[in-house]
């Protein structure tokens, strides 16, 4: 993030320094900036699968949020959803409440050599409430679960990704713990999606593959693990779509869990989106 600061200080400068320039020689044009489009999208998923993994123990999510565009290619965003793995990971202790997630992202885009480049920011906040706190270095060193050390879920990733007609590439950095895994800082996810428009009756075949790379002290668990989807999407106009899927993982239930049930387990998914 700090080299997209950097270039746009320099951009930003040059640009004074040229319409200093300008303005000793002719009255200078009045430019009004670009607004650039803004859009917004609601959806109702079965579950909401994050990196494979379950975020509101395999119910339903409503899930909502916009995106600003400028024509230079930056942008701005905000995604926001239901979830319930905070609160259901401390059933214990019913007074923990993390209701939502909340996602905040801004990058730039560009393209070159007919590649389509992204890069970014991410932060996920999450609105918890009567979270405990950390337990003793040594204890979360062993602990085996997230929960057990009170760390806090919000995290900051930085993102790259290359997209090539219809398959996109994407490398995202952790530069906090993630997802409250005790000493997981710079953990690291790749991602490969291919979206291929077959042409016919506005049905998007999509296929992903995920490889979720977790580096931590805690002894007793691993937490990386790959997780897949396959599934078609299909346009209904008027900015309708809805999908259907098969998402999967590898994810070890020793560390991804609610109840009884792995967290990562296979099932079926279904979601209806509307975009404005």
């Amino acid at each position: 993030m700090k080299k997209y600061i950097a270039i746009t200080a320099i951009a930003t400068a040059s640009a004074l320094m040229m319409g200093n320039s300008f303005a000793q020689t002719a009255p200078a044009a009045e430019v009004k900036p670009d607004p650039g489009p803004v859009t917004a999208n609601v959806t109702l998923a079965s579950d909401y699968r994050y990196r494979g993994i379950t975020q509101g123990n395999f119910r339903p999510a409503l899930q909502g949020g916009f995106d600003y565009a400028h024509a230079s290619g930056f942008y701005i965003g905000n995604w926001n959803s239901s979830i319930s793995w905070i609160s259901d990971g401390y059933g214990t202790n019913p007074a923990v409440s993390a209701p939502l997630e909340m996602d905040f992202y801004g990058g730039y885009k560009t393209e070159v050599a007919g590649v389509a480049l992204d890069g970014g920011l991410l932060q996920y906040y999450y609105s918890t409430k009567n979270m405990p706190g950390s337990t003793t270095v040594a204890t979360c060193k062993t602990a085996g679960s997230r929960n057990a050390c009170g760390v806090n879920p919000n995290t900051t990733e930085a993102y790259l990704s290359a997209t090539y007609q219809f398959a996109t590439l994407k490398y995202s950095y952790a530069l906090t713990d993630l997802f409250g895994i005790y000493d997981s800082k710079g953990a690291s996810y790749i991602d490969l999606a291919l979206n291929y428009d077959t042409g016919f009756e506005g049905i998007t075949l999509n296929g992903h593959v995920g490889k979720q790379m977790i580096s931590t002290k805690t002894d007793r668990v691993d937490y990386s693990y790959t997780d897949w989807k396959i599934g078609l999407t299909k346009d209904l106009g008027k900015g309708l779509n809805v999908a259907v899927a098969y998402i999967g993982t590898n994810a070890k239930k020793a560390a991804y869990y609610v109840g009884t049930k792995n967290s990562g387990q296979g099932t079926g998914f279904i979601s209806l989106t509307k975009t404005f």
